[in-house]
């Protein structure tokens, strides 16, 4: 005797109406770069710095259900006087993904692939800052939905902005 509970349902066909999956086949660092050009003036401590970061997402479609997620980190630490540090970190993962409509494909991809990478880059990023000499940089979690929003609502001015040019 078997137990089973799934209430005597007959099983479903692989693919009708399957639960949307994430499968991570690989994440890996495409590139990363720490300049501390001012070392060592720049790790005596004076005043706080004024530090920019700046977030970026791409993805491509490497095979039929299968896509190559980047995030890309910039951070860039100044004075008055001197940039302290430049940390730039492109980190990719593979995806696998399944069950997921196509009309829904491109923000599942925009903003559920990225939050899985983030705390991976995040941890690399921290631990190149502190490896440079200054304090590890943590960055707030983002909100890849509302980075994502923002760059639809950006290329949809973009768009109508330039159909409205004169020719």
């Amino acid at each position: 005797m078997t137990d089973t509970n799934d209430g005597g349902a007959a099983p479903q066909a692989e693919g009708a109406d399957a639960a949307p999956g994430m499968n991570i086949l690989g994440q890996y660092i495409k590139d990363l770069s720490f300049e501390n050009p001012n070392a060592p003036r720049s790790l005596i401590q004076g005043e706080q710095p004024k530090l920019d970061i700046n977030v970026n997402v791409g993805a491509q479609q490497v095979g039929d259900d299968q896509f190559e997620v980047i995030l890309t980190l910039n951070a860039k630490a100044e004075r008055p006087d001197m940039v302290m540090f430049n940390v730039e970190l492109v980190y990719a993962g593979l995806f696998k993904i399944s069950g997921v409509p196509s009309d829904h494909m491109h923000p599942f991809v925009m903003i559920e692939c990225p939050r899985m990478l983030f705390p991976f880059a995040r941890n690399i990023l921290s631990e190149a800052t502190r490896n440079g000499g200054f304090p590890p940089l943590m960055l707030d979690p983002i909100d890849f939905a509302q980075l994502y929003r923002q760059n639809m609502a950006n290329q949809a001015a973009d768009q109508q902005a330039g159909e409205q040019k004169p020719n």
